[in-house]
């Protein structure tokens, strides 16, 4: 078997993938060696050997043939499912997730570098460089995210238990316990967590749901159709840190030296206007939350709320309690 013609075809495929690329590349006579040994072979006629590279060229298996000193030609393939910064982007991504054991993570890299040369490999990095996931519910939230992304596929409403850790540790239910129906319309990746959007059917509001916090997950029968008029991307744009609450239009009057903190958080296309020489003011729509009183009392006296008054007032009240616990 191992002499069959295809078999041999795959193997010197294999060979050129996993060791050549825009760096690395193989004469005539190197490809011969690293395929004998492949098939366990004492020889190998080398016409043979051309004869399957123009093979494999016929099938868009892309060769380059690079001619050098005294006419001597090196083969390579160049064209990889993912450029080397590519891989790197992918790799990081997965090792920034501490939501991922360290396990898993080593499962996934290990995936994605078959998809390069042997050489490009070693120079991506493993999960010995980062800590232990932060999530022990990792195998619950894998379940969870095949189960609703089948759903949202199938536009078929999906069923969970909710709830959230105590102090105690010990995971509380929400609701005593009843079930919650949702519309799947999106799962997104935010703040290092998973959520699933989508329509609370009790109350017909799009609302969000951590993946670590859902159980006993089920796909039911019942279908749905996706609302027209949602937009994914206003909807978490307008999110702080992932709370919920009413739509309201904000000002708040900045140091200038936070204007790229800004851009970060909204993009170059937000609304900003000078104000003086040393401030800008910011105007955009947000969720009335939490989450939002948070993520302004982070930049302290280096930025005022100037509308709505109740956002004012609220702020004032978290500065005050601040102030108090100090004291």
């Amino acid at each position: 078997m191992k002499q069959n013609n295809n078999f041999r075809l795959l193997q010197l495929r294999k060979i050129l993938f996993e060791e050549t690329d825009e760096n690395h590349e193989l004469d005539i006579y190197e490809l011969k060696e690293k395929l004998m040994h492949a098939l366990d072979l004492n020889n190998l006629d080398i016409r043979t050997i051309k004869s399957d590279l123009q093979s494999l060229q016929e099938m868009d298996f892309e060769i380059i043939q690079n001619k050098r000193k005294f006419g001597k030609i090196y083969y390579s393939h160049q064209d990889k499912v993912f450029e080397t910064y590519q891989l790197r982007l992918l790799v990081d991504a997965i090792l920034s997730a501490r939501f991922i054991t360290t396990e898993e993570k080593s499962v996934l890299i290990d995936k994605l570098k078959r998809l390069t040369s042997k050489h490009i490999q070693k120079t991506l990095p493993g999960p010995v460089l980062f800590s232990q996931s932060i999530n022990q519910d990792y195998n619950l939230i894998k379940y969870n995210i095949d189960k609703i992304h089948h759903a949202i596929a199938e536009n078929r409403v999906v069923s969970y238990l909710y709830g959230e850790f105590n102090v105690h540790k010990d995971f509380d239910y929400r609701r005593n316990k009843s079930r919650y129906y949702v519309a799947p319309y999106a799962l997104i990746w935010q703040n290092d967590l998973y959520y699933l959007i989508g329509k609370f059917l009790e109350t017909d509001e799009i609302r969000h749901y951590r993946l670590d916090r859902m159980r006993d997950t089920e796909i039911t029968d019942q279908t749905f159709k996706k609302d027209p008029n949602f937009q994914l991307k206003p909807y978490v744009d307008n999110l702080f840190y992932m709370f919920s609450g009413e739509n309201i239009r904000i000002k708040i009057r900045f140091e200038n030296g936070l204007i790229n903190a800004i851009f970060d958080r909204f993009g170059m296309d937000v609304d900003v206007k000078p104000d003086g020489e040393k401030h800008f003011i910011l105007s955009t729509n947000a969720k009335f939350s939490d989450g939002l009183v948070s993520w302004i009392l982070q930049w302290g006296h280096r930025a005022k709320v100037l509308f709505p008054e109740r956002l004012v007032v609220r702020i004032k009240e978290e500065a005050e309690k601040l102030a108090e616990n100090y004291k």
